[in-house]
């Protein structure tokens, strides 16, 4: 099978997925990897046993970052062959690309080159943060472009029982997801998890809290109500499922296998073109994390998702 060559792109200040994700493809070199400034790193990965690298077929095989040393870096721990002096430099010698920045307002301008040569692209979460931007990205996905965004929790091992079914819980009634940092980079992580056990159909989102912790409210159509408490400064993400036969708290405990599925995922779309969800779930995820900072900034109001997608479709 002919190998699929995929370009790493940009690193934006607190994400260090250029050096992890690479690593997960190709290896990686354990002293650089040290140097990394992200030391969650390095501790995760050495948990892993030398067969868990590596995906079927595919190898990151471009790098470049907006600071030109940090590509020299990544290169170097990561086993990355070319480094490239501009984004667009990879156009016509790569399959795909991965835009590894968490910055959902940046992604319309970083990804566009990649868009209109016509590859694959995986863009990390969130998508975007804003309407006029997430109208664009629907507009490219009705033209035929190949997009894929997602927190990498829409695979955490931990949850895959609540995700398969909460029939043990009775009728699920309430759910609170926790996790550190900010609304705008990182609600979607607390997100997206709750999202594969509900479902679509979120009717209102109210986020009575501040830029430093974010206290956000969303009811659903079925009833359930979900408490997603984003403190900067926290530790761990737990996830507490209540229903009205039992109920569960599930930690978060392994990071790698979630950051590589979700990234296999990315693989098996480029090569058998095939979503693995969605991309109206992708839409209807945006929108909350949209209607979250308005709420926000508007001192708590309740957002009903009805505003926020009507914008979206105008």
């Amino acid at each position: 099978m002919k190998e699929i060559k995929i370009a790493m792109l940009g690193m934006v200040d607190g994400n260090g997925h250029p050096y992890s994700w690479s690593a997960m493809f190709n290896g990686y070199n354990k002293d650089p990897m040290e140097d990394c400034g992200f030391p969650v790193i390095p501790r995760y990965l050495e948990n892993e046993p030398a067969e868990n690298f590596g995906i079927r077929g595919a190898k990151v095989t471009h790098i470049w970052t907006d600071d030109p040393q940090d590509a020299k870096k990544v290169a170097l721990a990561s086993k990355i062959d070319n480094i490239v002096e501009n984004p667009e430099d990879v156009i016509g010698k790569v399959d795909a690309v991965i835009v590894a920045t968490d910055k959902g307002w940046e992604h319309v301008w970083r990804c566009k080159p990649f868009i209109e040569a016509g590859l694959p692209i995986f863009v990390d979460k969130p998508l975007a943060d804003n309407v006029e931007d997430l109208k664009t990205f629907i507009s490219w996905v009705k033209d035929g472009a190949k997009i894929l965004s997602s927190s990498s929790l829409r695979y955490t091992k931990e949850y895959i029982p609540y995700f398969m079914s909460t029939t043990e819980l009775g009728k699920l009634k309430y759910i609170n997801m926790t996790m550190n940092k900010s609304w705008e980079r990182y609600g979607i992580h607390a997100l997206e998890p709750v999202y594969r056990i509900t479902g679509p159909g979120y009717i209102s989102v109210q986020n009575t809290g501040d830029e430093e912790n974010n206290i956000i409210h969303l009811v659903h159509k079925d009833g359930i109500h979900v408490n997603l408490a984003l403190m900067y400064y926290s530790a761990g993400s737990d996830l507490k499922l209540v229903g009205t036969k039992n109920s569960v708290c599930v930690p978060m405990k392994d990071s790698y296998t979630a950051f590589k599925t979700q990234l296999e995922k990315f693989v098996d779309y480029i090569e058998f073109d095939k979503e693995p969800y969605p991309f109206d779930e992708t839409i209807e995820l945006m929108e909350i994390i949209i209607a979250g900072i308005r709420s926000r900034e508007e001192g708590g109001r309740k957002v009903m998702l009805e505003e926020i997608r009507k914008e979206v479709e105008e």
